[in-house]
């Protein structure tokens, strides 16, 4: 088993611009991945299983609704030190990074923001110390990119709503025990409702045959006349712009751990370079391996200071879902082509699961579609610097 050997590259002295608290925050992430996820990740990745072992440690790192007040089980933090948390633990995996954003933003996130005090009180403190996980349902076999076309329906049965449909590639599905689901009333208006494991006609089969994200667990929800409590229909918010709502958190969330699965990578390449020899010297003394390597900085230091200051400005309430999407395209895309420039830096050692670099190449291969694929951000930003929509 390697040692962790992770250097984070911090070229522009950004460490100058956190707060104590937000330093604190992220080294006590780091220190985790480096002592429980590095070690056991390329084995769970290999076999395509998720380690649930690891949920109690997340939760511990605050990665689990690390911006939900502390009266309802939250760390109680900004939104600065919620993104270097999933900064930190992408560095480790995408897929362990995808189990805190679903637990923090798609989940904690709208029954914090649209449900009601019961809700909040029952639900959130078993979700932040990770006795209870959640996902999120709103992607359809039929309707990814346009949720709103969405054919999950329920209706009104007196004490209860009937809820009928099916959602796909669902994150910590196959062992949630709540699921956020978005669904149409009878007269076709999107509502949140909080489905139950357990309640009968609920059932979440797992996705199989993976090459990305191999170690986290995704799945389906299908609910074949489910009798949902009129209690847990989330009173707060509906409309398509409630499941977007919660989306946008889990971009920001992405924007930042995109940056660890760069950074991950250019430190492996980095480090490689300056040991591996070829015709007299280290491959590091060559123009073109300078080359990729002074772009994957440059290119780190951008995503960093543009995820900062998103950051701020989500601090602030002012951030919108289009500068989001704008972080969450950039960062991903830096991130993905840094990983395939750092594969090819290790030759064919690039492709072994000795090193990291070609697992962070496969999952995020999904990072870039996923909540919002690459061609769909670049239109809300077109959308938004031209007032023009290009999706109808």
């Amino acid at each position: 088993m390697k040692p962790d050997l992770f250097e984070a590259p911090d070229y522009y002295n950004l460490d100058d611009l956190l707060s104590e608290e937000h330093k604190l925050v992220r080294d006590a992430a780091r220190q985790w991945v480096k002592r429980d996820i590095s070690p056991i990740i390329e084995e769970y990745a290999q076999k395509a299983e998720f380690p649930e072992q690891i949920i109690a440690g997340l939760a511990e790192i605050g990665a689990f609704g690390p911006y939900i007040p502390e009266e309802y089980g939250g760390a109680g933090l900004d939104q600065i030190s919620y993104g270097l948390i999933m900064q930190e633990i992408e560095r480790g995996d995408s897929g362990v990074r995808s189990t805190a954003s679903v637990q923090s933003s798609l989940v904690m996130y709208p029954i914090f923001a649209y449900g009601n005090e019961e809700q909040r009180k029952k639900y959130l403190p078993k979700l932040a110390t990770g006795e209870w996980m959640g996902c999120f349902g709103l992607t359809e076999p039929n309707h990814g990119s346009n949720p709103g076309g969405m054919e999950t329906k329920f209706k009104d049965a007196g004490d209860h709503y009937v809820l009928n449909g099916a959602k796909l590639w669902i994150s910590n599905s196959p062992f949630a025990d709540v699921a956020v689901v978005w669904a149409k009333n009878e007269e076709g208006r999107i509502h949140g409702l909080i489905v139950e494991r357990g309640m009968e006609g609920f059932s979440t089969p797992e996705t199989h045959n993976k090459w990305s994200l191999r170690a986290s667990a995704t799945g389906e929800l299908i609910f074949d006349n489910v009798k949902v409590p009129k209690e847990n229909l989330l009173p707060g918010k509906n409309g398509l712009g409630a499941p977007l709502g919660c989306l946008d958190s889990a971009r920001y969330g992405i924007a930042w751990g995109a940056i660890g699965a760069a950074m991950d990578c250019y430190d492996t390449a980095l480090r490689y370079a300056k040991e591996r020899v070829q015709f007299g010297k280290p491959i590091a003394a060559y123009q073109l391996q300078q080359k990729k390597l002074a772009e994957m900085i440059t290119e780190i230091t951008k995503a960093q200071l543009l995820a900062f200051r998103l950051g701020q400005l989500k601090n602030e309430g002012k951030a919108t879902t289009a500068q989001i999407s704008m972080a969450k395209r950039n960062n991903v895309e830096m991130a993905i082509k840094i990983a395939r420039e750092a594969r090819q830096m290790l030759g064919g050692m690039g492709i072994t699961g000795e090193y990291s670099i070609m697992r962070h190449m496969m999952n995020l291969e999904s990072v870039i579609t996923y909540e919002g694929t690459h061609d769909i951000h670049l239109l809300i930003t077109g959308a938004d610097i031209t007032g023009i929509s290009a999706f109808k």
